[in-house]
Parts: C-alpha cells; structure tokens; sequence
C-alpha cells in the first residue's frame, strides 16, 4: 500500500490519479495538497505516531510530494513515539532543504518502510527529451546550458533554488526561497533605466495604473498597443536538480502556471532537465507555451 506524505499543489493529485487504488494520503498540517482531501493530516512533532500508525494500516511504500514550508516545532507537543526521532527534527530545523529531507526520508527508511519518488510512483510526469511546443529553441541552446548548469551547481553549493533565468551569459535572476514563481513574477515589471523617472517606485505604481488603464481602452478601442518590455524580455528559464540530489524529494516540477507566468515575464522560453523535471498537465503546459510563443525544450544540462 502507498502513502503520500504530501504538501501543497498540485503534484500530490496527479500523483495519485496515477495509482490503480487510491493512496493514503497524510499531509502535513497548514500545508494542504490541492485537489485531495487528506485522510490523516499530521504534525510533524507526532511524526513517530504516524510512523506507526501507516505501519499498522499495511502501508509498505511511502511519496514525499508536493511544497511545504519549513514548519515551527513546538517541542512541547512531542509524544512518546517521537522521542527517539529528536535528532531528526533537529536536522529539519536547520537551514538547507536538503538536510531536512534526508532527514525525513531516513525516519521512514529505519521503520522499513520503501521511500519512492514521485516520478517513480507517476512516471508519466517526466516527458522524454525534446521539444513539444511548436517554437523551438534558439541555436545557442548548447552555450547557454553550459552556462545555466555553472550557475544551478552554484546555486546548489549554496543550497538554494533549482531554477535560474539567463538571456545568453547572463543571469537575469535566481530562484530564492519564494520560489520559481516569484522569481518570474519580478522578471515581469516592466524593465527601467536606474536613474530614470521610471525607476522610482511612486513612479513606476503610478505608470502601472496607467498600463492598466490603457490596456483596458484597447481592448475597448481596438488593437492592443505594444507592451512595455520587461526585466525577463528574452530571457530561457532553466531549470533542473541539484547535482546530487536525493530525487525521492523535491524535485523540481513546471506546469501551465509555470508557462503563463515565463509569458509574462516576456521570456523566450523554458528549458528543463531531461529526466530531472517533473511537467504536471504536459498537454495544458504545451498548450499554454504555444499560445504565448514560448519553446518548451526537455534537454540534458551541462
């Protein structure tokens, strides 16, 4: 039997719609996985009762799948269960996502229980190498992987995020803690001039409301003027594993959001590790990636 220790998105139900029988499903509490109703929602203080209670319900097979935020253990709520695990928690608290998912993946494996990852468990969220949308790539590709890969190892060495936008060499932003998403959600305020009147905060609100309206009387009036460009204009997003990563965890995932934000940061395209990317909804992502322009190519990166 399989349990999906899960978090929030949509990674836990695809994984799950990918199962003959419905999977335990556990999550983490405040982290809750999209389109799931969990059957048990747990603390992580408790994490030695819910060792033992997935044992005593025939669970054999554990998922780690989906985003959760670093939680605050009150180690007042431990119970006897959990005690032997303290150093684990311990570990879980310390910066770097990767520690706390070995962590976490070890409690499991020393209770006998298999820890698979969600690609093993769903293996149709990885798409083979290629390139489905009908933009394809620009002939630099070859250089530019060189590129990303230098900064994704350094990123890695630093234990920080699993995606990076370049525009040939150059890095036009990395991922932080807040995520791919945020990332591009920078990239897409329209690019300014330091110095410049544009560059001035109070400016650059009141310019955006000018935006807005001025859209609106387009799409009322007629043709849409020409945007603005952004801090993303021309930019690939890359994105792939840390070099020696436990891929049972956090593997990096895209999905249509992925695509309609790249859009809006004004990038060219997306570029992701064959064999390292999860693609939820690949036929949606696809369908989002044409309609914006954007390439979407699965590559190796190095």
């Amino acid at each position: 039997m399989l349990a999906l220790i899960a978090g929030r998105g949509a990674l836990p139900a695809a994984v799950a719609a990918a199962q003959y029988a419905r999977p335990l499903v556990c999550a983490l509490q405040g982290n809750p996985p999209g389109g799931l109703d969990p059957d048990i929602t747990f603390r992580l203080e408790q994490l030695g009762s819910l060792i033992a209670d997935l044992k005593a319900r025939g669970v054999t097979r554990v998922c780690l799948c989906g985003a959760v935020s670093r939680p605050q253990i009150d180690f007042a709520l431990i119970d006897a269960a959990t005690l032997p695990l303290v150093p684990v928690l311990q570990r879980a608290l310390a910066p770097g996502d990767d520690g706390a998912l070995r962590a976490v993946i070890g409690a499991f494996e020393t209770a006998g229980l298999t820890v698979i990852g969600a690609h093993e468990a769903a293996p149709a969220l990885l798409p083979p190498p290629g390139t489905p949308t009908r933009a394809k790539p620009h002939d630099r590709m070859a250089q530019e992987a060189a590129r990303a890969a230098q900064v994704l190892a350094d990123m890695a060495a630093r234990d920080e995020g699993q995606a990076c936008v370049l525009a040939g060499d150059r890095v036009l932003d990395r991922e932080g803690p807040d995520g791919t998403d945020a990332m591009l959600d920078r990239l897409g305020r329209p690019a300014v001039t330091p110095g410049t009147e544009a560059d001035d905060p109070f400016s650059w609100a009141i310019d955006t409301v000018g935006d807005i309206l001025g859209d609106a009387a387009d799409w009322l009036s007629g043709p849409e003027a020409p945007r603005p460009a952004t801090q993303g204009a021309g930019g690939t997003l890359w994105k792939g594993p840390k070099p020696g990563q436990d891929r049972r965890a956090d593997l990096p995932t895209i999905g249509p959001g992925t695509a309609r934000a790249a859009a809006r940061a004004g990038l060219r395209g997306i570029a992701v590790a064959a064999g390292g990317v999860i693609v939820l909804d690949p036929a949606a992502t696809v369908a989002e990636c044409d309609r914006a322009g954007l390439f979407l190519t699965i590559r190796d990166i190095a």
